[in-house]
């Protein structure tokens, strides 16, 4: 699989964000990695559907929309209504119940679903969705803030998710030019980078770095 560079909006100057994602779209983003935090299942609180649905407004590019919140199901239709076209929820925050509603509306609406896990979630959590999403988002920080170095132990669990998962990986955390070359060699095949992206002198120069090594 080609591996996709997804910058993190949540690195980027919202006071100038058309521009922000001009930027990334120019230096060779894949796709927009948006997080959404409640202050309740993670400690802070980032966009809503309304900022999504602007961001909607001034790109063509695909909306990875990650749902870091309680009870995912009673936002979603919002964030559909908004532009999505991939919405994540994290499995320490549905049961298969809500799992097969989630799952109908999504599909419904065109849209890919994922399935995310903290570092510190087993494998076991996802395994019941795995037939159903069309990627796997893998964190490796602790989620709520950006800029938090990565966390090496989630390598192991890639490399152990890529023997029963055949569609894309996604990181999500302190990933850099130096930790993305043993991401992708783990089975990852979709990085996302906010600060390193967004803070870098040469955005086209850290995509390209994260894409290739």
């Amino acid at each position: 699989m080609k591996v996709k560079i997804a910058p993190s909006l949540l690195s980027c100057d919202f006071s100038r964000v058309e521009d922000e994602i001009a930027k990334v779209k120019a230096a060779g983003a894949d796709l927009l990695h948006v997080d959404v935090m409640d202050g309740h299942f993670v400690p802070n609180i980032t966009i809503g559907p309304v900022v999504v649905a602007a961001m909607r407004r001034v790109t063509d590019l695909t909306l990875d929309v990650h749902l870091m919140i309680e009870e995912p199901l009673r936002f979603i239709p919002a964030f559909i209504k908004a532009g999505s076209n991939m919405i994540t929820v994290h499995c320490e925050t549905i049961d298969k119940a809500s799992f097969k509603k989630i799952y109908s509306l999504l599909r419904k609406n065109g849209i890919k679903i994922g399935v995310s896990l903290n570092p510190k979630t087993s494998l076991k959590r996802i395994e019941p969705y795995l037939d159903f999403i069309d990627y796997c988002l893998v964190m490796s920080v602790n989620p709520g803030f950006g800029g938090q170095e990565f966390i090496s132990t989630v390598i192991p669990k890639i490399e152990r998710l890529r023997r029963i998962f055949a569609k894309d990986i996604e990181v999500d955390g302190g990933v850099n030019e130096k930790v993305a070359p043993k991401l992708i060699e783990a089975g990852a095949t979709i990085l996302v980078a906010g600060s390193f992206i967004f803070g870098a002198n040469d955005p086209k120069e850290a995509i390209r770095s994260l894409r290739y090594g």
